[in-house]
């Protein structure tokens, strides 16, 4: 155990994170979530059988002392990082012209600066391991919609993946941005209508996605990885 390797993934509690860390801990892994909702992962700690080789630490990915909190504690448990995934995000499913601009400022620091912070925390810890960082974006930040904001902020992942890369390369660490399409999961609680009613994507087949991509061999680095449901034309 002392030897098997460690994962952090922010937003574990549910969804893609959840999915991820269960099966990450099946395959032998120790691993940390965090999350904004602490009931919410010591529920799927409890559904897990409350396993040692889990961490549940409660914290926002945007909060700068949460992450590097979060970080810390993980290597002191455990020994070692070998593996980050920022999984932490959500939408306001507004847009520039009508949306309530209120809500933008947390959406925005979720899912652009959640992922800087993560990726500056971890650095020293992943340098050692010559470990992966994993960003989770979106076809969103791929493909151009008319006034999404949410989008917009996926653009920011897709481009803080690329930039991280040029930047780790000489350190041996992998940088992987998965972005998958419509996906079912707890994202689409707050939009209207609720899950919308066309194929998706299941949270456990964008988690085999984020295993395959970190469990490449040595020397493998897998870079931007586009998921869509068959039937998702854009």
């Amino acid at each position: 155990m002392t030897d098997s390797p460690v994962a952090l993934i922010t937003g574990g509690g549910s969804g893609i994170g959840a999915a991820t860390a269960r099966e990450l801990v099946k395959q032998g892994y120790r691993v940390t979530i965090t999350g904004r909702s602490e009931d919410r992962l010591r529920r799927f700690a409890t559904e897990l059988g409350e396993p040692d080789s889990l961490l549940v630490i409660p914290g926002s990915a945007a909060d700068h002392d949460a992450v590097r909190t979060a970080v810390a504690t993980t290597v002191t448990t455990f020994g070692r990082l070998d593996i980050v995934v920022a999984n932490a995000g959500y939408a306001t499913f507004d847009d520039l012209a009508d949306g309530d601009p209120t809500r933008w400022d947390d959406m925005v620091l979720t899912n652009v600066l959640g992922p800087a912070l993560l990726i500056n925390a971890a650095l020293p810890a992943l340098r050692e391991s010559k470990g992966r960082i994993v960003l989770v974006g979106s076809v969103a930040g791929h493909v151009y919609t008319p006034g999404n904001i949410y989008g917009a902020t996926k653009w920011a992942v897709t481009g803080i993946a690329e930039n991280t890369r040029r930047m780790v390369t000489a350190d041996g660490i992998g940088v992987t941005l998965v972005s998958p399409g419509a996906t079912k999961t707890n994202f689409f609680d707050g939009a209207p209508g609720g899950l919308p009613d066309r194929d998706l994507l299941s949270a456990e087949q964008l988690a085999e996605t984020i295993v395959w991509a970190i469990s490449q061999p040595s020397g493998v680095d897998i870079n931007t990885v586009i998921v869509r449901p068959i039937g998702q034309p854009v």
